[in-house]
């Protein structure tokens, strides 16, 4: 019953409320992100909804464009700046994605939206985290976020997969605030974002 009408509602009943509630600070950090960074002030991206169809995920913009004399994008460690890193690690560039929520298009809690192209380096049991819908934090979030290896957030996304409840999505929610607070796992170790995932080794070998 949950998983079925229980969910929406309940992200519904936060989403709303939470929206008109940080409307201030949403307006502040938008107007920030334009004096420090430029337009656009938000980044839009399609990545993978429910059952892999595409969506446009909203975030609040962190890097630069600099460019190299060929007019090739620098690489993210080179584009991000302090303010950017700063929206980051407090997950203030998260914020937008509510609006994902509010659409339908994302929930508050289920398996972080990555990336496109990703999708056909799946294994049949890493897609299983398509079942549900995207969250904007999750099971592998309150799990070393992304300081862990892809194998095991997927494993970990999976789990939320198989064990979605409501007492889950309040362990999740709960946590989720103490990971925040705490500034844990916000990259991989040695990088400023996580690096590509390029499948597993026994599925790169197929």
């Amino acid at each position: 019953m949950y998983r079925r009408a229980g969910k929406r509602a309940f992200d519904l009943a936060i989403t709303i409320p939470l929206l008109v509630l940080c409307s201030p600070l949403l307006a502040l950090v938008a107007l920030l992100v334009r004096l420090k960074l430029g337009r656009p002030v938000l980044f839009r991206h399609q990545r993978p909804g429910l059952h892999g169809q595409p969506f446009t995920l909203l975030k609040f913009r962190t890097m630069t464009d600099a460019r190299d004399a060929e007019g090739n994008l620098l690489p993210d460690a080179e584009r991000l700046t302090p303010f950017g890193a700063l929206l980051r690690s407090t997950s203030l560039d998260e914020l937008p994605e509510l609006v994902n929520v509010l659409k339908g298009e994302m929930s508050l809690v289920g398996p972080r939206p990555l990336h496109m192209r990703y999708l056909d380096r799946y294994t049949p049991e890493q897609a299983r985290r398509h079942e549900v819908l995207p969250g904007i934090t999750g099971w592998a979030q309150v799990h070393g976020r992304n300081a862990v290896d892809w194998e095991t957030r997927f494993a970990l996304d999976v789990y939320y997969v198989d064990h979605l409840s409501f007492g889950l999505d309040l362990r999740i929610l709960g946590r989720t605030l103490a990971t925040v607070l705490k500034r844990e796992g916000i990259s991989e170790a040695g990088h400023v974002t996580m690096t590509e995932f390029m499948g597993t080794a026994g599925q790169r070998q197929q």
